[in-house]
């Protein structure tokens, strides 16, 4: 008998994993609201969302990580609320220790697993080195090959000059950077991938994030060109068109339900006129801080022109592709997310999810909100902080044993504008969900980091 070494075993698994799989692309907006795109009656041509969307599944009710971004980014990778995984509120490098930790299971790292390559294209926000603290970069958390920026496109999305490339500064690049992030991808999908195995395509736009810019042609269409409206228009106009390209490549190299893709925002709009007239805005707990569009297109597999009503979000990400994949998921890890593949594929009666979904957002008021069945509950903190917009390590302890007061619940199938407390008509309910509520806070807070010790 003969013996082979662990790393060939692995190999030749990996590439008998490999076979057959579906690839798989995630699309990421930043700061895009919940009424922005074409399909979700937003005022911005988006013909090439709503092609996924029409051939596809689009959630109704949709919903980010967290109302603001690294937060929800790092829910996106693990499937888990992500103060689980180390990231509490938005990263600033060069003052924090926090980072999306590497004992955290990604979505890359688990495909990478079963022979995919993976690669991240676009914005990052999960912590990069800096002259202070020496963190993680994306080869750590399972991607082959990378191409990202710390947090935004500077000076603007127009000729940035903070992408890494692989570890290397790139330097000034000139364009748009949705173009540029999908010149990256189609560049690796002709240059590097293996044609043999499958492959995790993570693109992560900047746009509508400030801050803004957009070509004038297209700017044009919606407005004057100083019209910081018709500009932040523009840039959504323009990464449909970006992934319009990506799409075109992707039907290039194989047939329409070789890929699955899918397409979200990382939290809602920071303009108050593209939520959908949802109370709130990015960076509140509010609906229209949180919720977002929705999109699953695989052709062939996942349902064509189907509006699911259901409550899903982007921590439903992680399992969902496990599902859809027949893949098992990461072994002792508690996921926070539920497998939404009986929903995208039919069966219905193989869909539950086995926990509300949550959110907690330090400085916003509500701090804490939960979506269970039609039910909104949020609570505000009974406790204070300082004022300052950016997130303090020395705040852990104080937000890891606090509590909550002014409970408010909100029917969202009556009253999706969260108008209406009805908590003191529903004492049974409220008392339940508030139960619900504060089981799901204690076991994420039990995993948090500890930044302020280590």
């Amino acid at each position: 008998m003969k013996w082979i070494s662990a790393s060939l075993a692995l190999s030749l698994c990996s590439i008998s994993f490999g076979a057959d799989r579906p690839n798989v692309v995630v699309l990421l907006a930043d700061d895009l609201g919940y009424q922005d795109i074409g399909c979700y009656d937003g005022p911005v041509k988006t013909p090439s969302l709503d092609a996924l969307a029409k051939g596809g599944t689009r959630f109704q009710t949709f919903y980010s990580g967290c109302a603001v971004c690294s937060p929800s980014r790092a829910t996106l990778l693990t499937g888990r609320h992500h103060i689980r995984t180390g990231v509490y509120s938005w990263i600033f490098d060069a003052g924090q220790k926090s980072h999306l930790l590497e004992r955290e299971t990604t979505l890359a790292e688990l495909l990478r697993g079963y022979g995919y390559e993976t690669v991240h294209v676009g914005k990052w926000h999960l912590g990069l080195p800096s002259e202070k603290y020496d963190k993680p970069t994306p080869d750590k958390h399972g991607f082959d090959y990378w191409f990202a920026t710390w947090n935004n496109a500077q000076p603007s999305h127009k000729n940035p000059e903070t992408f890494i490339r692989n570890g290397e500064s790139v330097g000034k690049l000139e364009g748009y950077s949705c173009q540029l992030v999908v010149d990256e991808a189609i560049n690796w999908l002709d240059q590097h991938r293996d044609k043999e195995a499958p492959f995790f395509l993570n693109v992560w736009f900047h746009e509508p994030h400030a801050p803004i810019a957009a070509p004038d042609e297209i700017v044009n269409e919606y407005g004057k060109q100083k019209d910081t409206a018709a500009i932040y228009s523009g840039t959504i106009d323009n990464t449909d068109r970006a992934i319009g390209r990506l799409v075109k490549k992707l039907r290039e190299i194989g047939a329409p339900e070789d890929t699955l893709i899918i397409y979200a925002s990382d939290n809602g709009s920071y303009r108050d006129d593209r939520t959908g007239g949802l109370r709130g805005r990015k960076g509140a707990n509010w609906e229209g801080g949180i919720r977002v569009p929705g999109i699953f297109n695989w052709p062939g597999k996942i349902r064509p022109d189907i509006v699911a009503n259901e409550p899903a979000g982007i921590v439903d990400i992680l399992p969902t592709v496990c599902g859809l994949l027949d893949l098992a998921k990461p072994d002792g890890v508690h996921l926070d997310g539920s497998d939404l593949s009986g929903l995208l594929q039919g069966n219905v009666s193989a869909y539950s999810r086995h926990q509300p979904l949550f959110w907690h957002l330090q400085k916003s008021r509500p701090i804490v909100a939960m979506r269970d069945g039609k039910w909104s509950l949020v609570a505000d903190p009974d406790y204070e902080l300082s004022t300052s917009n950016m997130f303090d390590e020395t705040w852990i302890p104080k937000i890891k044993a606090g509590a909550y007061t002014n409970f408010q619940l909100f029917d969202l199938t009556q009253d999706p504008n969260q108008t209406t407390n009805l908590a003191a008509d529903h004492p049974e309910k409220l008392l339940s969900l508030k139960e619900k509520l504060l089981q799901i806070n204690a076991s994420i807070m039990a995993d948090g980091a500890n930044w302020h010790e280590e």
